[in-house]
């Protein structure tokens, strides 16, 4: 997986500056999310995979996403398939989709708590969480039974256990201690 990110950055950091350059970062985004699907089909794989020439791949995959791609987006995909990268836009659209997030000051964070937090509590959660990351806060809430009581943030590298199996677990190591 290491490989493809680092086979997938320079395409996707190439792609993010066009699209900042040229204002159409959600066009590119809808572009490679499209590109990215057609190159996780199963026939397409196939297709990477075989002895076809990169002139070959790259009119074939144009072809299938039609209108998709323009002519910058199609450029892309030409030089991916003389580089015989296209199987890796599904991670070029996953680190676009990153640096998009970044430029736009934007985080996803996982809360994971014991019971489902209303929305007031949802609210209270994502002003406090945007105050600490000086990022907008997107939730993405799920309920494990097991935490007890309290919550489990995870904002990229960054994890905050406020759970009570956490502080049991903690209590349970210092009293064997």
């Amino acid at each position: 997986m290491s490989e493809l990110t680092t086979i997938a950055r320079p395409y996707a950091k190439a792609a993010f500056d066009y699209a900042i350059e040229s204002q159409a970062v959600d066009k590119w985004q809808q572009m490679l999310t499209f590109a990215a699907a057609v190159a996780d089909n199963e026939a397409m794989q196939n297709l990477f995979s075989s002895a076809a020439a990169a002139e070959r791949l790259s009119e074939v995959f144009i072809k299938v996403c039609g209108d998709e791609l323009d002519l910058h987006g199609q450029n892309l995909i030409k030089v991916m398939a003389e580089n015989r990268r296209l199987n890796t836009l599904p991670e070029v659209l996953g680190l676009f989709n990153q640096l998009k997030a970044d430029y736009d000051k934007e985080i996803d964070v996982d809360v994971t708590s014991a019971v489902e937090l209303n929305a007031k509590q949802q609210a209270d959660l994502s002003a406090s969480l945007e105050k600490r990351l000086a990022r907008k806060v997107k939730l993405n809430c799920n309920v494990d039974p097991a935490l007890v009581a309290g919550v489990v943030i995870k904002a990229g590298d960054t994890v905050i256990d406020g759970s009570v199996r956490s502080k049991l677990n903690r209590l349970a190591d210092a009293l064997q201690a």
